[in-house]
């Protein structure tokens, strides 16, 4: 008999039951729902709605680990088709370098639950902010493009060991573009988790930037003082986080690899008292509780799924004080397990200024909009290229005085650390190119010397 069920518990639960593994076996099921709205010209052009289910197992055999995924409705015998996949694969592997007991099960008494409201309900919100929005920009000559999504996902973990954990994760986007009719200069804002914000407020600040009366001027190329928008700071900082990887830097593989098999940590990588870190009980950017492993990775371990998360930092007063280890990883090195967790937030030593005060605060310098298309040229330095998008100002004497061409640029967020020389305020940010989870950061505006101006962007 075929049942189709619709919970992430029972697939989780059921996969765990069936499966015939002397080693163990946890299963992660993930229910989605999101809406979504695309708006150009002020007006809206598409909308949607998605529903997504995916269910993994990974079953344990004698050391080995056999790993199967299935994307879709699940129903008994999608479930016991899994089953089977992840144990054959098991019995056929090599013992698994990252093999650990399966976490005991726990109570995490989180309220995810009350933050489980309907996906529509996210997006209808934003509705009349964008309706207003939209009719002030044609009456101003502006043109409002851009993107907002509300998504709801539930994760639900089981294992034989009789862990049962289950979240409930809001997140919401809204990304605007503004320009003025007829003339190529556009500004870019954006929001994220769980709250979107407000698109009227978004509007008017953009509406701000569109009307600076400034000049036009060209920019050689050359080094420059450079302030890095909170969002600006969220797409590098993510780069960073993705390479603390400690299993790549034992192995000489990483930015965080030292001499000799060992690491960076401990050494300073700013002068100025930065903190990195995630909180899964951060205000505003709270995220799920426990380790979710779909496969084991340099960063990841399936054994680890359902293990307790707590605040870590990654960098402390401007020192790298930890890496992203699993449990095998730390057992190896002697160091605590510090697993990847779902936001990231970075601040300064106090409160900081606001963007304006320190554009107030700036002699000579290129104010930033946003970070656009960054990609991998050395991983080893963590060396990036990328382009600025939606406007670059040349700030003199603590003004904005001219508009100058978005341009490409080559560095590492490591290195630029070395030569960031003021934080401003820590807000919540959403880095412009990033997908689901990494929306929940915060981060401050960023005065960067000797940043590298390669070229115009095309």
């Amino acid at each position: 008999m075929t049942t189709t069920m619709d919970n992430a518990a029972w697939a989780a639960e059921r996969a765990v039951e069936l499966c015939p593994a002397d080693g163990g076996c946890v299963a992660v099921a993930d229910e989605s729902s999101a809406v979504h709205l695309r708006w150009a010209a002020n007006a809206p052009t598409t909308s949607g709605a998605t529903t997504g289910r995916r269910l993994t197992v990974a079953a344990m055999t004698d050391g080995a680990t056999g790993v199967a995924a299935w994307h879709g409705d699940w129903d008994e015998d999608s479930v016991a088709a899994l089953v089977t996949a992840a144990t054959e694969t098991a019995r056929r592997a090599e013992p698994s370098p990252d093999a650990s007991p399966l976490v005991p099960p726990w109570d995490p008494a989180s309220d995810s639950e009350e933050r489980g409201v309907a996906p529509s309900a996210g997006l209808d919100a934003l509705l009349p902010g964008l309706a207003t929005a939209f009719e002030r920009a044609r009456r101003g000559g502006r043109l409002l493009y851009g993107y907002a999504e509300h998504q709801v996902r539930t994760s639900c973990v089981a294992s034989s060991t009789g862990l049962r954990l289950r979240h409930v994760q809001p997140s919401g986007v809204l990304d605007l573009t503004a320009r003025r009719a007829g003339h190529p200069a556009s500004a870019w804002a954006g929001s994220g988790a769980p709250e979107p914000g407000d698109p009227v407020a978004m509007a008017g600040r953009l509406d701000e930037r569109l009307d600076r009366p400034v000049r036009s001027a060209q920019l050689p190329p050359g080094r420059y003082e450079v302030l890095l928008p909170p969002s600006g700071t969220a797409d590098l900082m993510l780069h960073l986080y993705e390479a603390l990887a400690a299993w790549a830097a034992h192995r000489g593989q990483s930015v965080f690899s030292g001499p000799d098999g060992r690491t960076r940590l401990g050494e300073r990588l700013s002068e100025v008292a930065l903190t990195l870190y995630s909180d899964p009980a951060e205000p505003g950017l709270e995220c799920t509780p426990f380790t979710i492993a779909r496969a084991s990775t340099a960063a990841t371990s399936v054994f680890d799924n359902g293990l307790p998360l707590t605040r870590t930092d990654w960098i402390t007063g401007g020192v790298l004080t930890a890496l992203t280890r699993t449990r095998a990883s730390a057992a190896a090195h002697g160091l605590p397990c510090t697993p990847e967790i779902g936001n990231l937030v970075l601040r300064g030593e106090d409160r900081g200024r606001t963007l304006a005060e320190m554009v107030a605060g700036t002699e000579r310098g290129l104010l930033l909009t946003s970070l656009w298309y960054l990609r991998d040229v050395d991983p080893r330095a963590l060396l990036l290229t990328g382009v600025t998008r939606d406007g670059v100002y040349l700030v003199e004497h603590g003004e904005v005085t001219a508009a100058v061409p978005d341009f490409r640029f080559n560095e590492s967020p490591v290195a630029l650390l070395g030569r960031v020389t003021e934080a401003g305020r820590t807000e919540p940010a959403l880095p412009r190119e990033w997908g689901e989870w990494p929306v929940r950061t915060a981060m401050p505006a960023l005065r960067i010397s000797d940043f590298g101006v390669a070229d115009p962007a095309s």
